[in-house]
């Protein structure tokens, strides 16, 4: 294999480990957007408490979905990049992780609305 061959695939390991600590920082911050919305913004309201636990549970299981997936997207690409492939992101699990992000988002905002 030739020094080129042997960095780039340095560099592309390093990428790897980047990319699964995002899917660590991404599960990290849906576990603090749970713990916002499903505990502190129902002492925060006067009204029903269980919208927000429900979204903020919906922030904890997506935040779960998260790191989970960054373990399995990790391990696919060193598995490629050892048999010397590639190891493309899933269009679908981002399009259902962009989804129920999209869709949290929206009924938190609306139950903040409601309820203020």
């Amino acid at each position: 294999m030739a020094d080129e061959d042997v960095d780039a695939t340095r560099r592309t390991r390093l990428a790897n480990e980047r990319t699964y600590l995002a899917w660590w920082r991404g599960g990290l911050t849906g576990i603090a957007v749970a713990l916002a919305v499903g505990a502190l913004l129902p002492e925060l309201s006067d009204g029903s408490r269980w919208p927000f636990v429900s979204l903020g549970t919906g922030f904890g299981i997506l935040a779960i979905l998260f790191i989970g997936y960054g373990v399995h997207r990790y391990r696919a690409v060193e598995k490629a990049l050892a048999q010397g492939g590639f190891a493309p992101l899933d269009i679908r699990v981002a399009a259902i992780l962009g989804a129920l992000g999209i869709v949290l988002s929206l009924l938190t905002i609306i139950a903040v609305l409601a309820e203020f």
